[in-house]
């Protein structure tokens, strides 16, 4: 077995320095998502059937090709990250999203059996969106009256 630096591993295997920089925060995760989607905002991309009604172990092993979790599963850098396919299960874990997020986006009730990858896209930025905790939501709408 041969030895070498870092350096020289870095030279001699391309690495990208946007992959190096890559934080793994949720927000970046769910921003690159929504960029890999925005590539082709008018691709149609297949949902989930009824995702709301399946019973909690199905609904995680659920998946489809060519769908939005699928093209997430493209990607090397969130392979590289950690995740390990392409179900419903497991962008709901990777992107730390809740069930009502990510069925906003890939269950077929809301648009058919496809839906443009710019609107995916759409979601996961607002899903991206930090939101107020209870007690700043509640000072708001005191001060607001």
């Amino acid at each position: 077995m041969k030895h070498h630096t870092l350096d020289a591993l870095r030279s001699t295997a391309g690495v990208h320095a946007k992959f190096q920089d890559f934080t793994t925060t949720r927000e970046t995760r769910l921003l690159r998502w929504a960029e890999l989607l925005e590539k082709e905002p008018d691709r149609r991309l297949r949902t989930l059937p009824e995702t709301e009604y399946q019973p909690t172990s199905v609904r995680d092993r659920m998946r489809c090709v060519d769908s939005p979790m699928a093209l997430a599963f493209e990607d090397a850098v969130f392979r590289a990250e950690g995740l390990k396919d392409d179900t419903y299960g497991e962008a709901k874990r990777f992107f730390e999203l809740t069930d009502w997020q990510l069925h906003g986006f890939v269950c077929s009730c809301h648009s058919g059996a496809t839906v443009r990858s710019g609107s995916a896209a759409k979601s996961l930025r607002r899903a991206a969106r930090p939101s107020p905790g209870l007690l700043a939501m509640l000072w708001d709408a005191l001060l607001l009256r």
